[in-house]
């Protein structure tokens, strides 16, 4: 049994996933160490989970994505490391007095909700395999080492809580977390059925949760001053919100914030009504179907109209105190550069259309695999996101949530099969799916959520204060890029393999990683006039392109998920 452990133990991703940890946790000050040592208790607890599992059948009740593995580890660790690298950054901003001591306990506060999240949900998992292990004595061990871990999580969530004031309310606050991920993981493993693995749930959930949560403390906080404006006739912050510190979002944060979580609680709302309507078409058309499909139609539209024109710009002005409507905002603020922005618009409308129609066309005439189809929108994303980097980060931010909701609305479309688009937008989207796709949930469809999140979420973790110019291109570097060439030399080129299941390549990976570093080579003359210099970074860089290569090569996981975010982690140390 020890020996059969400890070759399990040795693998490829677990061993790039290590890697990663190591070092952030050698990049930590001191004033971090508490968070380090809470980082490396998760990922002991996730791999000896993630063993578990795979050598278990309790949890088969779950069905997740097949061919992959369980991807625990990866999946813990990856949003608290990437908290964490975050928090160094904004350690070194501090300590040059660049931000505001509200933001460095704001994002604090952040990591201990993913940790909790993430160490939570371990937990659930962990009880789950106790009843299925392969004899007496393994269940004692299993049993006393999830018990150390959860006594010594436990403490060092005290300790932390115990670091300045509302000890009460920040543990609540990081179990409500807890709880939430927990419930959100089940309801996303049952929902969709061979979708994900474990490791992409848990990314997932854990992400929503976080951002759900940061969604209700700007709503609390709001909400509790003007009460306490209401009651004693002035304006103050709750006592019971601890979590703002004064923290600031910016407009165009809580725009995309709104939009797009109102879109995924309007899917709530959304399930009722329709099914509400499909019992009262039964009864009223007597099996006159197109009618029925046009009533879905007519609720659809009309209740998604009037979530974005009414509810959502309600909660944005209650919260942000915006000066005019929020749409108008948002037409005001592209018309504040208009040429540039209105080309740059134009140009991104002419490449989707000479892209999509091309490689559609492709895709029904080809016998091109469809993973290395799939490969040239990610170039598509490079010759559209690459400029407005450059050019306009702001707007681009405005534009990536824009296109996500688009995208969001699209999948809803598709998934009920709302007249007259459902079966279109279907259809179109199979074109491009392979075996690793559901009918159900397209979640690997690469110019759908995973490319376009993958290349957004660090340019907006880049806003604010940002010493490190190379890290909002680290989705762009990494996927745009990176993944593009390993998969096309490897597909190609490739001879010697990273093991014997897999089809990754030796030659793939080094392409990718060539590749990657020969861009920021291109990018020098641009981060040089922002005071940043490759020959003072070039080993933290390599070291970065490096292990976010080899993560490719190794993981099954979700790689336009977990590339971009390790590769940005590293590029802030």
């Amino acid at each position: 049994m020890a020996a059969v452990s400890f070759s399990q133990l040795l693998n490829g991703e677990r061993a790039v996933v290590t890697l990663f940890i190591v070092i952030v946790l050698f990049s930590l000050p001191l004033s971090l160490l508490l968070h380090g040592v809470a980082l490396s208790l998760l990922a002991i607890f996730a791999l000896s989970v993630e063993v578990r599992v795979e050598t278990s059948t309790s949890l088969s009740q779950f069905k997740t994505r097949a061919g992959a593995s369980s991807g625990i580890l990866l999946g813990a660790v990856t949003l608290p490391t990437f908290m964490l690298s975050k928090l160094i950054q904004q350690s070194r901003a501090f300590s040059l007095h660049q931000v505001h001591h509200g933001e460095l306990n704001y994002l604090a506060l952040q990591y201990w909700a993913a940790f909790g999240s993430c160490f939570t949900v371990l937990m659930v998992l962990c009880l789950f395999t106790l009843d299925n292990t392969r004899s007496h004595s393994c269940e004692a061990w299993n049993s006393k080492f999830g018990l150390v871990c959860f006594v010594i999580g436990a403490a060092l969530l005290f300790l932390y809580s115990t670091v300045g004031v509302h000890a009460i309310w920040k543990l609540l606050w990081v179990f409500f977390h807890g709880f939430a991920a927990v419930k959100l993981v089940q309801h996303l493993l049952n929902a969709f059925p061979s979708c994900v693995s474990f490791g992409e749930a848990l990314l997932v959930t854990v992400g929503l949760v976080l951002y759900f949560g940061d969604m209700l403390a700007n709503t609390i906080e709001k909400a509790s001053a003007l009460l306490y404006k209401t009651l004693y006739g002035y304006m103050t912050s709750s006592e019971l919100v601890f979590m703002q510190y004064g923290f600031r979002r910016s407009e165009i944060g809580i725009i995309i914030q709104g939009l797009l979580l109102g879109l995924l609680l309007y899917l709530v709302v959304l399930k009722y009504l329709l099914h509400g309507w499909d019992g009262f078409s039964r009864s009223t058309y007597s099996g006159a179907r197109i009618c029925s499909e046009k009533g879905k139609s007519l609720i659809f539209f009309a209740s998604l109209g009037f979530l974005i024109v009414v509810i959502i710009p309600s909660w944005m002005q209650f919260v942000q105190d915006f000066d005019m409507h929020p749409l108008l905002w948002v037409v005001r603020f592209v018309f504040r550069e208009p040429v540039k922005r209105l080309s740059l618009c134009l140009y991104w409308v002419c490449v989707i259309y000479l892209s999509v129609l091309r490689f559609y066309n492709i895709s029904k005439n080809s016998k091109i695999e469809r993973i290395l189809l799939r490969k040239y929108y990610h170039l598509m994303a490079v010759l559209m996101f690459l400029p407005a980097v450059i050019l306009q980060p702001k707007f681009l931010d405005l534009a990536f949530g824009a296109a996500l909701a688009v995208f969001l609305t699209l999948e809803i479309i598709r998934v009920w099969r709302i007249w007259p688009l459902g079966q279109l937008v279907h259809e179109f989207m199979n074109a491009f799916t392979d075996h690793r796709d559901s009918d159900l949930l397209i979640v690997r469809h690469d110019y759908h959520f995973s490319l376009l999140l993958g290349c957004a979420l660090p340019i907006w973790m880049s806003s604010g204060y940002n010493d490190r110019p190379l890290a909002p291109f680290a989705g762009i570097l990494s996927l745009g890029i990176g993944d593009t060439m390993a998969s096309m030399v490897g597909h190609k080129y490739g001879v010697l393999r990273w093991s014997k299941t897999g089809k990754k390549t030796i030659e793939g990976t080094a392409a990718g990683i060539t590749s990657v570093l020969a861009a920021c080579s291109v990018l020098f003359p641009h981060l040089a006039s922002t005071g940043y210099f490759l020959t003072e970074h070039w080993i933290s860089l390599l070291l970065a392109v490096t292990v976010s290569g080899l993560l490719e090569a190794y993981t099954a996981q979700l790689d336009n998920a977990f590339i971009p975010l390790v590769f940005y982690s590293l590029l802030c140390l």
